[in-house]
């Protein structure tokens, strides 16, 4: 099944000068007619490394026609406008149409925080730029979790019928992923 384009996706990827990051950029070339990216924006502190990792990514996104925009930077404000999608690597199983959730719920009336709802456990958040400042200076393992937790007024869950996806932990989660 083909889907069709309903908005402008911008998708920046933060450490965008990281060895794995071509791996993530194939795959979102790969798969450009399931997830439509128009916009990607590779961020890292890293000047030297991100304009290498930027070249093989463009090479890479040239080679499947892939018509989007790719830029890249060392300023994280430049990259990300009004919110951002918080997606982990330890849930492969997350789908487009989560992320189109988290989106259209930003945009009915911007809530701070949106957070997903599984049968049995959270999935990915969208922060507004005005929760960034709190969320960087968050410690330790818990992530955005506390901001959830200290204000759940400022958060708007959506829920999906169904469990969440595997987490993978280890090689037997990735092997029922």
């Amino acid at each position: 099944m083909i889907m069709v384009r309903e908005r402008v996706m911008k998708v920046a990827v933060v450490g965008g000068g990281s060895t794995y990051t071509p791996e993530l950029v194939d795959g979102i070339a790969r798969l450009e007619h399931l997830f439509s990216v128009d916009d990607l924006v590779l961020v890292d502190p890293a000047e030297e490394r991100l304009a290498l990792v930027a070249g093989i990514s463009q090479r890479i996104l040239a080679k499947y026609g892939y018509p989007g925009e790719i830029t890249f930077t060392t300023d994280l404000d430049r990259a990300v406008s009004d919110a951002a999608v918080v997606l982990l690597a330890d849930q492969p199983g997350i789908e487009p149409r989560h992320v189109n959730a988290l989106v259209s719920a930003f945009g009915e009336g911007a809530p701070e925080v949106v957070r997903i709802r599984f049968h049995d456990a959270p999935g990915p958040a969208l922060l507004a730029r005005s929760v960034w400042d709190e969320a960087a200076g968050l410690e330790g393992d818990t992530g955005a979790r506390a901001l959830f937790e200290a204000h759940p007024e400022r958060v708007r869950w959506v829920a999906f019928d169904e469990d969440a996806p595997v987490d993978v932990d280890r090689q037997g989660d990735l092997d029922r992923a």
